[in-house]
């Protein structure tokens, strides 16, 4: 019999692409320093604890805005854990986007991480996408190497399927603990694909198949970007909305009365309500926002699966089949 892992804790996380002002490479200023202590404050108010970068956010802005707040609390680096990314180049070499999984680069991005985190170590790291030129001994290589010298703590991966996963995880000694995917109730593919096996309507859907099923069977932690929809269903404006979108919208309202909380916690507990156990990111810059995530954790436990299949129905715009 296969051995099941422990599954991975849930958790909120709070992303960190929105930290650092424009993206493009201009300096930061003490306005946008102030954006994210506002931020991070708020998330470490509700009980965040893990705070995910990436080498491009913001152009680099987003982490050294962040090494900045931990270079001022010098207390806080050892109270939460801190994850980034690399593998995607934007305008270099006359591209407007790449990927680079070679091992140069990988061991390249993250001493340069560290650098504008202001950390001595990350106790994540995760390759952004997929290289297709990336080779898996190789890049475990890279891996292994920063891992021993003390730079990276554990390692992960965004983006990938579980095809994807295993090929790396056969060269490599450590263990994948994070796979980061867009999850959420506007981007349904990962549902859709288990509730059309054997339908006509599932080659409309390329959520790779038994990604989130390796996940849980190895102890891989899932983590949702994208996980508030873009306020699509809390706030956004509707205007130009599809009438699902807005119904969704309407339901969601509805169901935050009923559980006396947010909208921001009932489409975050609809996601965490799946067996998966998904960490949502949350990657709002506004206080307000982020404080009204602090429920939902508990909404996903308090989610009834009538109330769970009402936001699926509405959201796809048809019941399931």
């Amino acid at each position: 019999m296969t051995r099941v892992h422990e599954q991975p804790r849930q958790q909120l996380v709070y992303g960190c692409m929105g930290l650092g002002g424009s993206w493009d490479p201009t300096p930061y200023d003490r306005h946008d320093v102030a954006v994210a202590e506002a931020a991070v404050g708020a998330a470490l108010e509700i009980g965040i604890r893990t705070f995910d970068h990436a080498d491009i956010y913001r152009s680099g802005k987003a982490e050294s805005v962040f090494g900045e707040i931990l270079h001022g609390d010098p207390g806080l680096r050892d109270t939460i854990t801190v994850q980034t990314k690399c593998g995607i180049r934007v305008g270099e070499s006359g591209l407007g986007v790449h990927y680079d999984l070679r091992p140069a680069s990988i061991v390249e991005r993250v001493r340069a991480s560290v650098g504008r985190l202001q950390v001595d170590h990350v106790d994540t790291l995760l390759l952004h996408r997929p290289d297709p030129l990336a080779r898996p001994e190789q890049v475990a290589e890279a891996l292994t190497s920063l891992h021993a010298e003390g730079l990276v703590r554990s390692v992960g991966v965004s983006n990938m399927s579980a095809a994807q996963m295993a090929a790396l995880q056969r060269h490599l000694d450590l263990p994948l603990v994070v796979n980061q995917l867009e999850l959420s109730l506007a981007k349904r593919d990962w549902v859709e694909s288990e509730v059309l096996v054997n339908g006509d309507q599932a080659i409309a859907h390329d959520f790779p198949a038994g990604t989130l099923e390796h996940c849980a069977q190895e102890g891989v932690s899932v983590q949702s970007w994208g996980a508030l929809a873009r306020g699509a269903y809390s706030g956004a404006d509707l205007s130009a909305a599809s009438p699902a979108d807005r119904a969704t919208a309407e339901l969601v309202t509805a169901l935050a009365g009923t559980y006396g909380t947010t909208a921001e916690a009932v489409v975050l507990g609809w996601l965490t309500k799946h067996p998966a156990a998904v960490s949502p990111v949350v990657g709002t810059t506004d206080p307000a926002r982020i404080r009204a995530c602090a429920d939902a954790l508990a909404v996903g436990d308090r989610l009834t699966q009538v109330d769970w299949y009402r936001l699926f129905a509405t959201a796809r715009g048809q019941d399931v089949p």
